[in-house]
């Protein structure tokens, strides 16, 4: 039985997330387990296997995003004006 039930968290660690919100929701929940200090060694090591898929795949997710992200500005990512930030822009002096 103890087999078995390892074999369990073995595959576990192995399955993908759905998408970044619940693998970012997994990963976290993951974490407030472990800092806990309730997981015995075999499911820290299972948790931490777990949350070493999590933190690759949200790695990966994001490197996704911002491929797409440059893509759309056809790689010309500018730096935001200060005054843009602000909510608006100054008026031009030349009038």
């Amino acid at each position: 039985m103890a087999v078995s039930a390892r074999k369990d968290r073995l595959a576990a660690a192995d399955v993908a997330p759905a998408d970044y919100e619940s693998a970012l929701a997994e990963l976290e929940a993951l974490v407030a387990r472990m800092e806990g200090g309730a997981l015995n060694l075999e499911d820290s090591l299972a948790a931490y296997r777990r949350g070493a898929v999590l933190v690759a795949f949200c790695q990966q997710q994001l490197e996704k995003v911002d491929q797409q992200v440059r893509v759309l500005d056809g790689e010309t990512l500018q730096a935001m004006a200060p005054d843009a930030a602000r909510g608006g822009e100054r008026p031009s002096d030349d009038i």
